[in-house]
């Protein structure tokens, strides 16, 4: 039976993520994403599961793992967030006084949370908090959770869908020690890696200019400050394209000459939602 590590407590958008991918697999929950990167890494066998960024709040926070364990995605995830109000059973939202989840649930349902002045407290996770309501039986309190959470913590759904904006969705990256990569073929592929560049003027510039003249699309690149350095700066890096498609390995070798460090992390093939 595969494992795949989460990180939080059942019941998280990374929970359903992970049944939807592999509902057979063995599904293990992790405190942090540290553990999680640790995990995967000494256990080869085994995949993770992780929320790479969301599409209203953005960026999630764990590019420096990525570039510190440099595991290989073998595949990224679409998950639709739809947040819902979770309180104990029987309870009506005129009773209710707070609410508890994760920062970012609270503020991608900020506009139902004002109309009804509820006060929000930040916990580490929306699954977590369901769990604390549930062992709680505080009538005035609820959680901002996935229905999954509603349904493990035997609480009930008292509003659903009160996020701010509909068709919100987390990009999840699936990743592990072993490398594997589809054959080149007639699909849509991202090849994502991560570079460090020389120090030199305009090197950015220069080193970008491989994509250009060769045709290649880049869909993300981001900076991020080395550990500990305000000036070291590694860059991650997706692209449309499979690593073995001539244009592609062209621009990459151009990107190599500018490069201290280079890493491939991974060539998948892109989610559907990516065409909507």
């Amino acid at each position: 039976m595969s494992k795949i590590y989460f990180q939080g407590t059942f019941g998280a958008y990374s929970h359903l993520a992970a049944l939807s991918i592999d509902p057979k697999a063995e599904i293990i929950p992790c405190k942090t994403f540290d553990e999680c990167f640790l995990k995967a890494t000494r256990d080869p066998e085994s995949k993770m599961i992780i929320p790479e960024s969301n599409r209203i709040t953005g960026n999630i926070g764990i590019e420096y793992l990525i570039f510190e364990y440099r595991l290989n995605i073998y595949s990224e995830y679409f998950q639709k967030i739809e947040h819902n109000l979770l309180g104990l059973p029987g309870v009506k939202i005129s009773d209710i006084k707070d609410v508890y989840s994760h920062g970012q649930a609270l503020s991608q349902c900020s506009k139902f949370i004002k109309s009804h002045n509820l006060i929000e407290h930040v916990r580490a996770d929306t699954a977590g908090s369901a769990e604390m309501i549930s062992k709680n039986k505080d009538k005035t309190k609820a959680a901002i959770a996935s229905s999954l959470s509603a349904k493990t913590y035997k609480l009930e759904i008292i509003k659903e869908n009160i996020e701010n904006e509909k068709g919100n969705l987390t990009r999840f990256l699936i990743m592990g020690k072993n490398i594997s990569q589809p054959e080149f073929g007639k699909k849509k592929y991202i090849t994502s890696f991560l570079f460090k560049l020389k120090s030199k003027p305009a090197a950015l510039y220069q080193s970008l200019g491989g994509f250009a003249i060769n045709g290649v699309n880049l869909t993300k690149l981001q900076s991020y400050p080395e550990k500990n350095t305000f000036d070291s700066f590694f860059f991650l890096c997706d692209l449309d394209g499979h690593i073995e498609d001539p244009k592609v390995q062209k621009s990459l070798e151009e990107l190599g000459l500018h490069c201290q460090d280079f890493h491939v992390l991974g060539v998948f093939e892109a989610d559907k939602h990516r065409e909507k």
